[in-house]
């Protein structure tokens, strides 16, 4: 029985759309970025990254921090972006 992909949740969504908002305010292409990243030592194809930006494709922990790094910011700044529509409280929120 094949086994079905996770979701990819807010926080997936949310770096997913940072990560492109910064590619492109630093005016990298697709095949530019994940050049760079290869360069670092984590092999990405421009498609692998373009799965990430359209949440087609999860992003690991060993993604993330390659990119980042790739975009000159640091991981957490990936992170940063809204997890949750406004209005709705999340734990520890009130």
């Amino acid at each position: 029985m094949p086994s079905r992909p996770l979701a990819i949740g807010p926080a997936g969504h949310a770096a997913a759309h940072a990560i492109e908002r910064t590619r492109t305010a630093r005016g990298y292409s697709q095949r530019q970025l994940a050049a760079q990243v290869t360069a670092l030592g984590r092999p990405m194809t421009f498609t692998a990254l373009s799965r990430i930006e359209r949440t087609v494709r999860r992003c690991d922990i060993d993604d993330l921090v390659a990119i980042a790094t790739a975009l000159g910011i640091a991981p957490q700044a990936l992170l940063a972006g809204p997890l949750m529509p406004p209005g709705v409280a999340g734990v520890g929120e009130i």
